[in-house]
């Protein structure tokens, strides 16, 4: 039996294909590279000369290149199959930790992180195209949440792990783990994705045309609200478990690990909720994240409901992403890939926002203004869903009745 059939055997059994893995170990190691090295300012400022501030950067332009030069890099490589262009994106992520490993000064090192995230967001692109195309259409979003689980298993195994090594063994130790850690995914994407029929390839004006529908622009900036709830508080959740909850360091450190299996718990059942019901879950969902950072603004001075609160918050915060990434991919038939990359590159912006707009919050109100401000956002995201939601069922009744005329009934 071919491993084509095997594939088409599982996913009408209703099985997960383990292909899908191999997705899973890619998004394990962008999570790695992409925030591992927070932990390892001192050491890379130290060893390259640098200030504090200065290595910040390499966050700055790390989370840059994946908003700009994602969907660039996504909209003029539409055009080659869809597996042959996840293995470059995944040669380009090893080369780019390779030279992150044997860099020699701190102008190489910032050119190797922008290099790693032009492949960041492209590989979520278009590993989320290849996703729904291994299993049936009733589970797809299911299928994106076992990819982008690889996200959040990072942060609560491999951030830590990765920290571990490069504070015993050197900062350029952790980026040779996420080679390492690039290689697997490469060889498990060679051998285990099936070549994914593809159909004929939308040229760039067309593409660029489905990416700009006010509707689908309203559901990238739905996603970007998310997000930017979500980093408003997390950016600063440490100052504020320890000043205003009263936690000490030590536990703050083990509160932020429950809030990683919150976000991975709430990334599989955000998947099978919007199977289910796509755009109710996504609406109802961003409710809940709104209610829950109220609830915070209470519960932040109580340390036991605050540590039940933040594992139910990570988890509502992440259950947005597989339902919010399968329908700006629905939505933009013409450019899936584009759409999905261009999803990633909003998130980006939204997290750098949010932790501009906490920043601010704390500079000119206060620590616990901060789940105030945190709710807000996806209030604005919910509002801005149900008008994108509103557009679609117009357009929809539209197309149905061409004439104008009134149906009968």
């Amino acid at each position: 039996m071919s491993h084509q059939a095997v594939q088409g055997s599982d996913a009408a059994k209703g099985r997960f294909p383990i292909s899908l893995l191999s997705l899973t170990a890619g998004a394990f190691a962008i999570g790695m590279t992409e925030f591992v090295i927070m932990g390892l300012l001192p050491n890379v400022a130290e060893d390259l000369h640098v200030t504090i501030s200065q290595a910040g950067q390499l966050i700055t332009s790390y989370a840059m290149g994946v908003a700009i030069g994602a969907p660039i890099l996504a909209l003029f490589t539409n055009k080659l199959p869809q597996k042959l262009l996840l293995c470059l994106l995944m040669g380009v992520f090893i080369l780019g930790n390779a030279i992150s490993v044997i860099a020699p000064n701190y102008a190489i090192l910032m050119g190797a992180r922008i290099v790693t995230a032009l492949a960041h967001g492209t590989f979520f692109g278009v590993g989320g195209v290849i996703a729904v195309h291994l299993v049936r259409p009733d589970r797809r979003a299911a299928a994106i949440s076992i990819m982008m689980a690889g996200l959040t298993i990072a942060n609560i195994m491999g951030v830590p792990f990765g920290t571990f090594i490069g504070q015993q063994l050197g900062w350029r130790a952790s980026f040779g783990a996420i080679v390492l850690m690039g290689i697997v995914s490469l060889i498990g994407i060679m051998f285990l994705i099936p070549r994914v029929q593809q159909e004929k390839s939308a040229g760039i004006l067309q593409q660029f045309r489905a990416l700009t529908q006010p509707k689908l622009l309203l559901m990238l900036l739905m996603g970007a609200l998310g997000s930017g709830s979500l980093f408003t508080v997390f950016t600063y959740i440490t100052p504020l478990l320890e000043q205003v909850t009263g936690f000490s360091e030590h536990r703050v450190a083990w509160i932020l690990v429950l809030f990683g299996f919150g976000v991975t718990f709430g990334n599989i059942i955000g998947g099978k909720l919007a199977d289910w019901k796509l755009m109710p879950a996504l609406l109802g969902n961003y409710a809940a994240l709104a209610l829950i950072l109220v609830i915070f603004n209470i519960t932040v001075h109580l340390p036991a409901a605050a540590v039940i609160t933040i594992f139910v918050w990570g988890a509502a915060a992440f259950g947005i992403l597989p339902g919010l990434q399968l329908r700006i991919m629905t939505m933009a038939k013409d450019a899936p890939m584009l759409a999905s990359t261009s999803n990633h590159s909003a998130n980006n912006l939204g997290n750098a926002s949010g932790a501009f707009i906490g920043g601010w919050v704390i500079t000119h109100m206060g620590l616990t203004y901060l789940p105030w401000a945190g709710a807000l956002l996806p209030v604005l995201g919910l509002l801005i869903g149900f008008v994108s939601y509103g557009l679609e069922r117009k357009e929809k009744r539209a197309n149905a009745n061409p004439s104008g005329q009134k149906l009968a009934g």
